[in-house]
């Protein structure tokens, strides 16, 4: 399948470099960006001070702002244009599962399901993952302030929800990237490897092994 006129949408944990990834993908493929923006989520910095208190709000707030946003992709002709997003609406309910307690969770999934079954799928998921060392310093580089809260033990929960939902994924074709030891922002030659994957990507599960160099 040809990627350079598809939707792609670019996954993984907390400060894996998700949107660097997405914008570096769109400029180099002349496609347009969905990019979500935590920073608008007014209870987002308050669930990372007390999370047991807002991660409902916090959850509902994501789902239905990434539904508008999903929506309005779904209306455009996907086939005109290449689309990068910088996230998957399903992953979600990772977050849903992590931090809800059990009748929230039920609440959430009410509304997921409903929502989900109008969402378009994506032609390829990119998944990006790296070590917990890694996640944390690339947090310490972004430095935002409602982050400072997010620990390794967070960290490591939400990078294993991850691990386990992709294990299982099977919805669209997965191309799995360990970006530990990787920078596609400031090397181009990471970035032009990973293109040429994208686009000879098929069905089913890929990893990317970077060239030796």
């Amino acid at each position: 399948m040809e990627r350079r006129g598809g939707y792609i949408a670019v996954e993984g944990p907390i400060g894996v470099g998700k949107t660097s990834l997405a914008r570096a993908l769109a400029r180099e493929l002349n496609a347009r960006t969905v990019l979500e923006d935590a920073d608008d989520n007014p209870f987002l910095a308050r669930f990372y001070e007390d999370p047991e208190q807002h991660a409902l709000p916090v959850q509902l707030y994501f789902l239905l702002t990434r539904y508008n946003q999903q929506r309005d992709l779904a209306q455009q002709d996907l086939f005109t244009q290449a689309t990068v997003a910088d996230y998957l609406f399903a992953k979600d309910r990772i977050f849903a599962t992590l931090n809800l307690a059990p009748d929230e969770l039920t609440l959430y999934d009410n509304v997921y399901r409903l929502l989900d079954a109008r969402m378009a799928r994506p032609d390829l998921v990119v998944y990006l993952r790296a070590n917990v060392e890694v996640l944390l310093e690339r947090l310490r580089k972004r430095n935002r302030d409602f982050e400072r809260h997010v620990g390794a033990g967070y960290l490591e929960r939400v990078s294993a929800a991850f691990r386990d939902f992709f294990f299982y994924y099977d919805e669209t074709p997965l191309l799995v990237v360990d970006t530990t030891e990787l920078d596609f922002v400031a090397d181009s030659d990471d970035l032009k490897d990973l293109i040429r994957e994208i686009d000879r990507a098929g069905s089913g599960v890929q990893y990317f092994v970077p060239r030796k160099r």
